[in-house]
């Protein structure tokens, strides 16, 4: 009988989670049979399984519920507002008293007649549905126990550990080849079977979105507001672990949406808008990653008055304010205290929330993003790993320690003593200035105390306050890892974000990456940096440029307005087609300009050029530092990209024509027609056409309309209009021994060539 109960309240849970969305759904189209259906099985079922297992008070509610139901299916009753909300407090009430049975807590009963007399047709509204109390034991289950699943990934942790170290120790002895197959056979199935343990701990995050048209639908309802709710991606999976860790800031950031956001039906009229706001919920998976977006079309922050009332509390000073940026005023949303509402209400406006909400978030590896729109909505995207479990890692040596940190964390890893690369001291702090960008410094080996600072690499580390250089000694190995929280007094240190066995089945600790640079007291945006940041952006007396090293190994500059952006792509990406470089890249192709030969390597720095409205791409080898031209510059002899020469800290560098650029490599095609015969195989378009027009002829198969073409290239033996071109070439399909002055062997290249030229009167 407990395996039966315990099964009964395992179903019953997951239904309730579906179906208050469903009963909303109900009340919107009060003619879905479908809908009415699916309730009305749910409570029968309720009903008929508390007569077996003898739950009286549940087969009561489900009775009562049932005949309601029945009597709208049976057209004697519509289902109109009170009828579903008094629906839903039944809903409610069966949810409260399954908890309580599974946690085997006494459940009062006085509300349950008045709950009853609230379904009657004559009946007063004075039943206000409410969700469920959070009563649930611990013991939840998703058809398989939960600690179940725990056991079984971390057995499964532990035998890749044995794995790894018995292929370690086979590694150093001779052995025997059949012994070397059975591991590679082991190590296929316990690579297999932990994959498919982690699939075992996965839901469809649908568990998670399932009672959001109910929250939405009892908000609005609160607040006088119409709000259309919809939800997408609701088959995306997720750690069962890391949908619950959701739940909360998800239920905080909706609740926001409708009472910050979406606006009152006549304020909405005021601002021209539609009465009802929307409310669009959706996942999808990137990578690793999971990314959960809450957009509305309400009236986005004002982030000006937010600043001001940060101001007004004394939160921010004055010049911290000056010194922000759109986004660092936007970003205040997050300080601690403050809030944007002036007065407080039952569902916000104290001052605490979406702090929590992003520190939640970062607790478990995610970050949290702003898209402000003022007076058209705000759109909020998390982004969190997609188990909490594993983790993408990267392994990092200081001293005679290794640590973790999250891939996603770490932007790029540099060598210190590279020419991208220069650190200055200001005043107390260390200053890493990267490809001319400034950030602050963190030693990871003094900051633990287990080095003496005279580290080789820096990590570009992202948090959410700021970007900052962590120094290293090494970068030993990337590793999807097995993350556990660590012990209470290593976390409470800031510095750790829990711990961990790699293959190598020592021990590790994972770093927190924001945790390190409020330890480290760092200031992204005030005293000294905030005053270097300040100069660094004051006008300049000259134009600014990137110098690179270029392909050839030259030094060379081209000005920053012409630069779009920074940054690596694979050649593989990169061809010679249509007569040029071209660079495939979202989806587009984009002219390339090479000074060398890329070679062998599987990436390279390219620089995005733009005009404005095209685009090209230059390729380098390596980005040195931002630098003001000079004021003299000596021009260059001859056409080409390079405009002239410049003196840089007393070295003579190139600098690069722009205009030369792009003017190269979005050449138009050339004004002389030449009108390819067509042929029975297909070989004039096929093989002569992608090559003239790389030369510069506009090539046509038709004769031309508006007149002859400059040139006509047709078969040997074929015969042509004498009006239709101006000159005509002719081809042959053999080489003959003794040459033949009236055609040109097709496959001669160099004579073919000659050939156009001197009848376009280019010789």
């Amino acid at each position: 009988m407990d395996d039966l109960l315990q099964e009964f309240i395992a179903e019953t849970r997951e239904t309730l989670e579906a179906l208050s969305g469903e009963i909303v759904a109900w009340e919107a189209a009060p003619t879905d049979r479908t809908r009415l259906d699916a309730i009305f099985r749910f409570v029968h079922t309720v009903k008929g399984s508390c007569g077996f297992l003898d739950l009286p008070r549940l087969a009561r509610l489900s009775h009562a519920a049932e005949d309601v139901l029945a009597a709208v299916r049976d057209g004697q009753r519509l289902p109109d507002t009170a009828l579903v909300d008094a629906v839903l407090a039944i809903v409610d009430r069966i949810g409260e008293l399954v908890e309580a049975i599974d946690a085997g807590a006494p459940l009062d009963d006085s509300c349950e007649d008045l709950l009853i007399a609230a379904l009657a047709e004559d009946a007063r509204p004075a039943v206000v549905a409410q969700p469920a109390a959070a009563m649930r034991s611990n013991g939840r289950s998703v058809r398989l126990n939960v600690d179940l699943l725990d056991r079984m990934m971390s057995g499964m942790s532990e035998m890749v550990l044995a794995r790894n170290e018995l292929a370690r120790r086979l590694r150093d002895e001779q052995v025997d080849p059949l012994v070397e197959a059975a591991l590679e056979r082991l190590s296929l199935t316990v690579s297999d079977m932990r994959d498919t343990v982690t699939r075992t701990r996965m839901q469809r995050i649908d568990a998670l979105f399932s009672a959001l048209p109910r929250m939405v639908r009892d908000t609005a309802g609160e607040l006088g507001k119409s709000v259309a709710l919809s939800i997408d991606g609701a088959d995306v999976e997720l750690d069962r672990e890391m949908i619950e860790l959701m739940r909360d800031p998800l239920v905080h950031i909706i609740r926001n949406a409708v009472d910050h956001g979406i606006e009152t039906p006549a304020e909405r009229r005021a601002a021209g808008k539609p009465e009802t706001g929307r409310l669009l919920v959706s996942a999808r998976q990137s990578g690793n990653q999971i990314l959960v977006e809450i957009a509305d079309d309400g009236r986005g922050i004002d982030s000006d008055r937010l600043a001001a009332k940060a101001r007004a509390q004394g939160l921010v000073s004055d010049a911290a304010l000056a010194s922000m940026d759109a986004a660092a005023r936007l970003d205040l949303i997050f300080h601690a205290g403050l809030s944007s509402r002036d007065t407080v209400t039952a569902i916000s406006g104290r001052g605490v929330g979406m702090d929590v909400v992003r520190s939640n978030i970062e607790h478990i590896g995610g970050r949290i993003q702003l898209a402000n729109r003022p007076g058209q909505g705000l759109t909020i995207v998390i982004s969190v790993p997609l188990t909490l479990s594993i983790m993408s890692t990267i392994v990092v040596g200081v001293g005679d320690q290794r640590f973790a940190i999250a891939r996603q964390s770490v932007d790029e890893i540099l060598r210190i003593g590279g020419e991208t690369v220069r650190i200055d001291t200001v005043g107390d702090a260390q200053v890493a200035t990267v490809r001319g960008r400034r950030l602050p410094l963190v030693s990871l080996g003094r900051l633990l105390g287990i080095g003496t600072g005279g580290e080789t690499n820096l990590a570009i580390v992202a948090t959410r306050d700021g970007d900052y250089a962590l120094a290293i000694d090494a970068v030993i190995d990337a590793e999807e890892l097995v993350v556990k929280p660590a012990a209470p007094a290593v976390m409470a240190t800031g510095v750790y974000a829990g711990h961990t066995l790699p293959d190598s089945g020592l021990p590790m600790l994972l770093l927190d990456a924001s945790g390190i640079a409020t330890v480290a007291g760092l200031r992204f945006l005030h005293g000294i940096l905030a005053e270097e940041e300040a100069a660094a952006a004051a006008p300049a007396r000259g134009v600014l440029a990137l110098m690179f090293e270029d392909l050839d190994d030259q030094r060379r500059v081209l000005p920053l307005a012409a630069i779009d952006r920074v940054e690596t792509v694979s050649t593989a990406a990169i061809r010679r087609t249509g007569g040029q470089l071209r660079l495939a890249i979202g989806g587009h192709l984009v002219p390339l300009h090479a000074a060398a030969a890329i070679g062998e390597r599987a990436d390279l720095p390219v620089l995005r050029l733009t005009d404005g409205s095209t685009e090209i791409a230059y390729a380098i080898h390596e980005p040195v530092e931002i630098v003001q031209l000079p004021g003299e510059v000596a021009p260059a002899r001859g056409v080409g990209p390079v405009a002239g020469v410049v003196i840089i800290d007393g070295e003579q560098v190139e600098l690069l024509d722009a205009h030369a650029l792009f003017a190269g490599a979005l050449q138009p095609a050339g004004d002389r027609l030449c009108w390819l015969q067509r042929d029975a195989g297909g070989w004039m378009e096929t093989f002569l056409r992608p090559m003239l027009e790389s030369m510069g002829y506009r090539c046509v198969m038709q004769p031309p309309p508006d007149g002859p073409a400059d040139v006509a290239l047709v078969m040997d033996g074929a015969t042509i209009a004498p009006a239709a071109a101006r000159n005509v070439v002719r081809l042959r399909q053999e080489r003959p021994s003794d040459g033949d002055p009236a055609s040109i062997y097709r496959y001669d290249r160099p004579a073919l060539l000659d050939a156009l030229a001197h009848a376009v009167g280019d010789r």
